[in-house]
């Protein structure tokens, strides 16, 4: 197949791989604004056909047409742009489709697979395009794999899974961590533990990899267990990062039941619970350290839960939340919630977390209690 170059006309749709290059270009340090979104070929993105109801078979109808496609020497990538219109294309690793990959001539299914990722105006050839790159193990294909996958809610699964398999893959993986949100950063974070993070990796983990954002719960505990987190929490020299990542670690972990894994089943719970309230004792205090330790205490404080263990026995729960508590409960620490959160978010709060603990957040000793 000839690498020609295909030339747009004039005024024609970008392709996605473009779109995330502009966006990358005007804040490069940061996600893409909305995740990329809208994606240029939004309204020309039609339904999709859901061929099968057994997920076993999801990539069955799009390996058929790499087939037919790789079954003509002379066809070239360009005819595929618009192959898979409403075919369920899967967004995840798919065994149909990488042995249709397989099953074609090596070089040819790297160049199409190339092609379809840097030149594709439709999101499902695009995401093709990314299935045919996976297989291989070239670090050529690194900044084309780890642009697209920018636009990471749409392209995350499949480039944190090809890249995972390449050598400079650990870089690429970090590097693209720090740049997604939401369900993209889901499935990045959980490549990048897979990996095994080398020790840069493992630092921004451990202080950077949870963003706060609720999908955080899915990998959390993975994330905990990956970077070691047991050991990094109980030196004696841990900087406010950590510490305070730690805290928002810990305050996803308590309620993420269902997602992942929480702090009842993470077995180094009480050491590390136990650490970080040791260091948040000599902390400066804020509003966000406020708020993760004050959920921290209340699920300690809490109904046990029926199954899946217990994060302390007892009494060294019981301990726990005393510790939290006298921390929360210091007059710089209630001003500082105060003065640091939306009086909309601190009344939600008050009536919540604060007053089911006796926390005298607002100063209010009659309605809130002594604490």
């Amino acid at each position: 197949m000839s690498a020609r170059t295909v030339t747009r006309p004039p005024g024609s749709p970008i392709s996605l791989y473009e779109h995330a290059l502009r966006l990358h270009a005007q804040d490069p340090d940061r996600p893409l604004p909305r995740g990329g979104r809208p994606l240029p070929d939004g309204e020309r993105h039609g339904p999709r056909l859901r061929t099968s109801a057994d997920p076993r078979t999801r990539g069955v109808h799009v390996a058929a047409v790499l087939d037919a496609h790789f079954g003509r020497p002379r066809a070239h990538a360009s005819e595929l742009v618009d192959a898979f219109h409403g075919l369920d294309v899967p967004l995840h690793p798919d065994h149909h489709v990488t042995a249709a990959a397989l099953r074609a001539d090596r070089a040819r299914v790297r160049q199409t697979g190339r092609w379809l990722v840097r030149n594709s105006t439709n999101r499902d050839a695009a995401a093709v395009g990314l299935a045919l790159l996976e297989p291989d193990g070239h670090e050529e294909d690194v900044p084309l794999i780890r642009t697209i996958g920018l636009l990471s809610d749409h392209f995350g699964p499949l480039a944190a899974h090809a890249l995972r398999r390449r050598p400079g893959g650990g870089e690429a993986l970090l590097w693209l961590a720090q740049r997604v949100a939401g369900w993209g950063r889901v499935h990045v974070v959980e490549a990048l533990c897979e990996h095994g993070p080398s020790p840069t990796a493992r630092a921004w983990l451990l202080r950077h990899g949870c963003d706060g954002d609720v999908l955080n719960g899915y990998f959390a505990g993975r994330l905990a267990t990956t970077a070691h987190l047991h050991e990094a929490i109980t030196r004696p020299d841990v900087d406010d990062a950590l510490i305070d990542h730690t805290g928002r670690l810990l305050r996803i972990m308590a309620g993420c039941a269902g997602m992942g894994m929480t702090l009842e089943s993470y077995p180094p719970a009480p050491v590390v619970l136990a650490a970080h309230v040791a260091h948040l004792s000599r902390q400066a205090p804020s509003a966000g350290r406020y708020v993760d330790a004050a959920v921290i205490a209340d699920h300690l404080a809490g109904e046990r839960p029926t199954r899946g263990g217990d994060c302390a026995p007892d009494e060294r729960r019981a301990a726990l939340v005393r510790d939290y508590l006298a921390v929360l409960a210091r007059p710089e620490w209630r001003a500082a919630v105060r003065a640091g959160l939306d009086p909309d978010v601190l009344a939600w709060f008050v009536e919540g977390v604060a007053t089911r603990r006796g926390l005298d957040v607002l100063g209010d000793v009659e309605r809130h209690g002594e604490g």
